[in-house]
């Protein structure tokens, strides 16, 4: 094709360059076929074992001979027939064996590229690209590039979203990043312990089994229960431990970056302008070192962890990166519900509060385990006033707020003519926050 110039001269346009993935690609997409093989299996054991029982040792050969067959050959198959391609406006991906799909990503509607490295990627040199485009909930990835492509692709689509012409894109490189902050593994390993949902599950897991062994003397019912909640014990420690071990948090002009795990390592990117509301949450046991774990909502992502515990005054300086103007308002400034929401709610009513400031509608939560969830007035959707019957018998209402992440938080039991007011008020905040907004550009 070629294009013809403001001086009529006739220039040729580059061609789209197709490229394919890692070539250890095959070996990841051979499982699929063998997991429907053992989906099976589980299903019906019975049925599995009966089958078994009636093959021979040379069918039993051949026939895992000729599924190990059909497993490469679906993995090569798939790889073969997936493409990638950047364009001047755009990132194709080619993917499909039987049914093809085209995906074309705009550019300039990438928000984040994520790399991550599981285990085995990490020995064998790749890493997986994830793409966070506006308007789409699930993430396109390329699965698997080698890890210094992906670096330098992950840094070439970002220099084109933010701006830069093609030709230049590739010498841009990654934006450089300052550190924030790193939590060490020891400090992490004691959030755990001070954590009362490890013990509530590793409780649950080691207590509840043995009942129901006195009470059914079913092995099947035992490991049906007792297996599950062997697995949240173990997710909730052990598997939050492996995948939040320095966990580090570096400033970047393409946003704030998460570098994270220790057997899977993750390189993470929160998106600018997408977080709805950072929550900060205190639980009970680590109040006394002053200890905070900071959440997210963002609109059309995953991320929903911005620090896993950090001091309080440390996490106040991560989130004014995250919600630049924007100050965490002090516990003395909450407003509490009128003294009869104990009707309502007895002894908990004291755990809600809400502060408007000029930046943000602040709303805590929480007794023992407290929350205070931050939004900006600009990420406001929809502002609601909800009242059950009991609450109209005693005038309180409940204000809640819609964010763009499909998220909502509450002011809970506040006096009614207040939670009018504040309706009407949070309505005209949020419209004028969002005209005054500045608009979200990579490497601004």
């Amino acid at each position: 094709m070629s294009l013809r110039g403001v001086d009529g001269a006739v220039r040729d346009r580059p061609p789209v360059v197709e490229r394919r993935l890692h070539p250890v690609t095959p070996l990841r997409r051979a499982w699929a076929p063998v997991a429907v093989v053992i989906g099976w299996a589980v299903h019906d054991p019975d049925q599995t074992q009966r089958h078994l029982t009636r093959l021979t040792t040379t069918t039993l050969l051949l026939a895992t001979a000729v599924a190990v067959l059909a497993a490469a050959l679906y993995g090569f198959l798939t790889w073969w027939f997936t493409h990638f391609a950047v364009t001047d406006t755009e990132l194709r991906i080619r993917t499909g064996l039987v049914f093809r799909r085209t995906a074309h990503i705009r550019l300039e509607r990438i928000q984040a590229i994520d790399v991550t490295q599981p285990l085995l990627a990490r020995v064998a040199g790749v890493a997986k690209l994830k793409l966070d485009v506006v308007g789409t909930d699930k993430k396109d990835e390329l699965a698997f590039l080698d890890a210094e492509e992906a670096r330098a692709l992950r840094a070439e689509l970002l220099a084109r979203a933010a701006g830069f012409a093609p030709e230049t894109a590739h010498e841009v490189g990654e934006a450089p990043a300052r550190e924030l902050m790193r939590t060490p593994p020891r400090e992490l390993a004691l959030s755990l312990v001070l954590t009362g949902a490890t013990w509530g599950t590793l409780i649950a897991a080691l207590v509840v089994p043995p009942l129901l062994w006195f009470a059914t003397h079913s092995l099947w019912t035992v490991l049906a229960t007792g297996l599950p909640l062997l697995g949240a014990a173990g997710a909730s420690s052990v598997g939050r431990f492996v995948a939040e071990y320095d966990w580090t948090v570096a400033d970047s002009p393409d946003g704030l970056r998460i570098d994270r795990g220790l057997l899977d390592r993750v390189h993470e990117t929160v998106p600018p302008g997408r977080v709805q509301t950072v929550r900060i949450v205190r639980p009970l046991l680590w109040r006394r070192r002053g200890w905070v774990r900071v959440e997210l909502d963002v609109a059309g992502s995953s991320n929903s962890v911005l620090v896993p515990v950090a001091p309080r005054e440390v996490a106040e300086a991560v989130i004014a990166r995250v919600l630049p103007g924007v100050s965490v308002p002090p516990e003395p400034a909450l407003s509490r519900p009128p003294r009869r929401a104990r009707w309502c709610v007895p002894v908990w009513w004291r755990g809600y509060g809400l502060v408007v400031t000029d930046a943000v509608f602040a709303a805590h939560v929480g007794l023992l385990r407290r929350s205070l969830a931050l939004v900006p007035h600009a990420k406001v959707q929809s502002v609601r006033l909800v009242q059950g019957p009991w609450q109209r018998a005693l005038d309180l209402a409940d204000v809640h707020v819609d964010t763009g992440a499909g998220k909502t938080v509450t002011a809970r039991l506040r006096d009614a003519g207040e939670a009018a007011v504040l309706l009407r008020a949070q309505a005209e905040r949020s419209r004028t926050g969002r005209r005054d907004a500045r608009p979200d550009r990579w490497m601004a």
